[in-house]
C-alpha cells in the first residue's frame, strides 16, 4: 500500500527537524517577566506617591507591543508626568547623531524632554524643571560598551543624583546573552560618549546590572538606586528565548542577529570601509571599492568559531559609499554560542589591512574611541595577527570580569 500524502509529508517534517543544525535553532521559550511586567504586576508600588518620569524610547515596549508610556499614561495607579528621550529620540524619529528635542507627545500629551549629549548639571537642571521625584529607565541595550543608551543611563543617574531624585531601572534582556565580559577595556583618557568608563567592548550585563556597576564603581556619589530585575532569565539565552517583539533599538540595529555581530563589526566604523549602513544587513556586509573575494577567503582561513564569510558584493543607499557597488564580505554565524564577536571583530580588520592596499583607519583615530586605546590600531599597523592583538588585552578583561562579578543578578 502506498503512504498517504500526510504520511510522507509528516515523515518529511520528522527528518528535516532532526537533522537541522541544533547551534542554530532558538531554545523553548520559557516564560520571561521583564522590569516593566513585574513593576505593573506589583501595581506600580515602587512608584507610589511619586512623580514619575521615564528614559525611554520605541523599544519600551509590553509583550503585546503596546509602549509603556502609553500603558503608564492610562493606568490611574501610577503618575507619569515627563518622558526624557534618548538619542533617536522617545518615538525613535531621529537618524544616528540625533534626537528629537524638546516637545509635548501627540499621543499623551506628556512633556518630552531631550537628554542626547547631555550629562552632568545640565542634564540635572532638567531633571529638577521637570518636577519629577523619580527617574525610571528603560530601554533595550544591545551589549556593547559603544552603543549610546547604556550611557545615557550613566549620564541619567548622575544626574538624578545631583538633582536629589530617585532612580529606578527596569531590566531587560541582554540579546546576545550575558554569558562573558569579552574585548579590550577603555582607558579612561580615550572616555567619550561610546565609552565613558573602563568596561569592556562586550560587556556581557543587563542594564541593571551595569546601573549597580556605574553606581558602585563609578559615581561620585551614588544616586538612590532601585532595580526591578527580570523573572525567568538566564544568562545563555538568547533573545529569541525571551518570548518578546524585537523593537530595533536604533535605525541600523534591525535584528538580534546585528546586535550578535555588533560589538566586533562596529570597529570598521573606525575605519574607511563600509559598515553596511544603508543595507538591508548593517554590520552584517562590510566593504569598500577595490575589495574582492580575497578577503572572504583570507578571514576564513583564520578558522574563527561559529562564523564564515561570504564574498559579497553591495551599494549602500546611505553613508560610505553612497550609490556605488563595492565589495567586501557577509558574516554569516552558523553558532552562535561558540561564536566570538570581538575577536572576529579583529581578525577582520587584521585580513582587511593584509589584503587591500587602501585599507586605511579614519584620520581623527575613532578605532582607539571604540577600542577605548591606541593599542589594537597601533598592535595591527605594526603586523600583529590576530592573536597577538587579543592577547594584548587579556590581563585587563580578567581584571574587569572579577569586577562585574559583584553586580550580577542572574545565574
Amino acid at each position: 500500500m502506498r503512504p498517504s500524502r500526510r504520511a510522507v509529508l509528516t515523515a518529511a517534517a520528522t527528518a528535516a527537524v532532526s537533522t537541522a543544525p541544533t547551534a542554530a535553532a532558538a531554545p523553548p521559550h520559557h516564560r520571561l517577566r521583564t522590569g516593566f511586567e513585574r513593576l505593573t504586576r506589583d501595581g506600580y508600588a515602587l512608584l507610589a506617591g511619586q512623580k514619575a518620569g521615564i528614559v525611554t524610547n520605541p523599544t519600551g515596549i509590553t509583550r503585546e507591543a503596546r509602549h509603556i508610556v502609553d500603558v503608564m499614561h492610562a493606568d490611574d495607579r501610577v503618575e507619569l508626568t515627563a518622558v526624557f528621550g534618548p538619542e533617536h529620540g522617545f518615538r525613535g524619529t531621529a537618524q544616528a547623531g540625533g534626537s528629537e528635542g524638546r516637545h509635548d507627545d501627540p499621543a499623551t500629551g506628556l512633556p518630552v524632554y531631550d537628554t542626547y549629549l547631555k550629562s552632568g548639571r545640565p542634564l540635572a537642571d532638567i531633571f529638577t524643571a521637570s518636577g519629577v521625584d523619580t527617574v525610571v529607565f528603560d530601554i533595550q541595550d544591545v551589549g556593547a560598551r559603544f552603543y549610546t543608551y547604556i550611557w545615557t543611563l550613566y549620564d541619567c543617574m548622575e544626574a538624578a543624583q545631583l538633582a536629589g531624585k530617585r532612580f529606578v531601572v527596569l531590566d531587560r534582556p541582554n540579546p546576545v546573552t550575558g554569558r562573558a565580559a569579552l574585548g579590550p577595556v577603555l582607558h579612561r583618557e580615550f572616555a567619550t560618549f561610546v565609552g565613558r568608563q573602563p568596561i569592556s567592548q562586550a560587556h556581557g550585563m543587563t542594564v541593571a546590572e551595569l546601573a549597580r556597576l556605574f553606581n558602585g564603581e563609578f559615581l561620585t556619589e551614588p544616586v538612590p538606586l532601585e532595580t526591578v530585575p527580570m523573572s525567568g532569565w538566564r544568562r545563555s539565552d538568547f533573545y529569541d528565548a525571551s518570548g518578546l517583539p524585537w523593537v530595533p533599538p536604533s535605525p541600523n540595529m534591525p535584528t538580534p542577529e546585528t546586535a550578535l555581530v555588533y560589538s566586533g563589526t562596529c570597529l570598521f566604523e573606525g575605519t574607511n570601509l563600509s559598515e553596511g549602513r544603508g543595507t538591508t544587513r548593517p554590520f552584517e556586509l562590510l566593504g569598500a571599492e577595490g575589495i574582492d573575494r580575497r578577503w572572504a577567503a583570507a578571514a576564513n582561513e583564520l578558522a574563527l568559531p561559529g562564523v564564515r564569510f561570504r564574498e559579497a558584493y553591495f551599494a549602500p543607499t546611505f553613508s560610505k559609499f553612497q550609490g556605488r557597488t563595492i565589495g567586501g564580505v557577509q558574516l554569516h554565524v552558523h553558532d552562535r554560542v561558540a561564536f566570538d564577536p570581538v575577536r572576529t571583530g579583529i581578525g577582520l580588520l587584521v585580513t582587511a589591512k593584509r589584503v587591500w592596499s587602501g585599507f586605511a583607519w579614519r584620520p581623527d583615530h575613532w578605532i582607539d574611541r571604540l577600542t577605548g586605546s591606541t593599542r589594537v590600531r597601533t598592535m595591527i599597523d605594526a603586523g600583529a595577527d590576530t592573536d597577538e592583538v587579543v592577547a594584548g588585552w587579556q590581563e585587563e578583561l580578567a581584571a574587569f570580569r572579577r569586577t562585574r562579578r559583584k553586580y550580577l543578578l542572574y545565574r
